[in-house]
């Protein structure tokens, strides 16, 4: 129903009746829904097919459960008579008293601050630059459709990519990959990385993934830029 009305985005509503059983068929395969890569989904078998929240629903009961306490009278009873601001954080006083403090400490405190402000550096120096990071997050949406990151990014038709240089491929918990990348032994880093997107059927025989690869490497270093 979601594809039939909504999709594509931009276009919706210009599928065929074939197109929409065909692209319901294709998801369900990158989900493991159906596992035959020659499955033909049709109006004959469609009720045959079990989606795995299927006993995940409910009636939604708010109209009885909720909402009887959330219409009551608000209680305005022991409130207090004024609330006052008393300081605000940027005058409060919260220079150290000692000197040693003051300056950052000497001999070895003052050694390992100097070292952290040496690191701070050079971290900002090898950081990609805004511009680049924008660059990468417009390729990025060639794989959003399938991949999440950032703060609460959850897996999908592909795994969350939070933290994944360093990753092993197919370790990540709670996903199921297919078994080309549980037997690949790769390390996931900016060269094994890069290797993938440019070609990523080439790099891991029998991946799912349905990227083709990213021609431009200045596209594959962007990218890499965003995350990681």
């Amino acid at each position: 129903d979601y594809v039939h009305r909504a999709m594509p985005f931009g276009n919706a509503q210009s599928l065929s009746d074939d197109e929409v059983y065909a692209l319901t068929a294709y998801i369900m395969y990158l989900n493991d829904i159906v596992t035959d890569y020659d499955f033909e989904l049709s109006d004959e078998n469609f009720t045959e097919i079990v989606m795995p929240n299927a006993e995940g629903f409910f009636m939604d009961d708010r109209a009885e459960a909720e909402w009887p306490g959330l219409s009551t009278e608000a209680c305005l009873e022991d409130c207090k008579d004024s609330v006052e601001i008393t300081m605000r954080a940027r005058v409060l006083d919260v220079t150290p008293d000692t000197e040693e403090e003051t300056s950052g400490g000497t001999g070895e405190s003052a050694a390992s601050t100097a070292e952290a402000e040496q690191t701070e550096v050079a971290e900002a120096e090898a950081a990609p630059s805004p511009e680049m990071i924008a660059a990468g997050e417009k390729v990025f949406r060639k794989c959003q459709s399938c991949h999440q990151v950032g703060e609460g990014a959850k897996n999908r038709a592909g795994p969350q990519l939070n933290g994944v240089f360093g990753r092993t491929a197919g370790g990540l918990d709670g996903f199921r990959y297919s078994s080309a990348f549980e037997d690949a032994g790769i390390v996931w880093d900016h060269e094994t990385l890069a290797a993938f997107l440019e070609d990523p059927k080439g790099y891991v025989s029998g991946t799912r993934m349905s990227l083709r690869g990213l021609n431009d490497p200045d596209d594959i270093d962007a990218v890499q830029a965003t995350g990681g």
